[in-house]
């Protein structure tokens, strides 16, 4: 195993994603490692905003949409004592974002959760799977059940 000193988690704000952060947050912890936590907006609309926008999590934006998932964003940041520097909420495309902030940051491991329902192509999502094939650093899936 590498000697990891930067760990990202990118979660969805699917059910499953305290169990990603869990599992980087015990990873960190057994290196000795900082861990940060990427969400990437991109089911909201964001008008007249190019992506890559890093969104500032202290201020207000007026816009309710945005600050109920800026709030939990935080929530789920705040539950594994994830730093403020550390946490990234970006909007665009999910593996797009999540690369090149590994790559700005010099994270040296992406956590991504993935299901495994039928085959390959179920394997993971079209977001992890891309992460898994275009990041330059390692990346760790974290496999997730339904009963989980």
């Amino acid at each position: 195993m590498n000697n990891y000193k930067k760990i990202l988690a990118a979660i969805d704000f699917s059910d499953y994603d305290g169990i990603v952060v869990k599992q980087a947050k015990h990873l960190a912890n057994q290196l000795n490692a900082e861990l940060g936590v990427i969400h990437v907006l991109d089911n909201i609309p964001m008008p007249d905003t190019p992506y890559g926008v890093i969104v500032a999590l202290r201020d207000e934006s007026g816009d309710p949409l945005l600050e109920d998932e800026k709030n939990r964003f935080n929530q789920v940041c705040d539950s594994v004592g994830i730093a403020p520097a550390n946490r990234w909420l970006i909007w665009g495309k999910p593996q797009e974002e999540i690369i090149q902030l590994a790559l700005k940051e010099r994270i040296d491991l992406i956590v991504v959760g993935s299901h495994g329902h039928h085959g390959l192509a179920a394997l993971m999502g079209s977001t992890a799977k891309g992460v898994i094939f275009n990041a330059e650093c390692d990346v760790l899936t974290v496999h997730l059940k339904d009963n989980q």
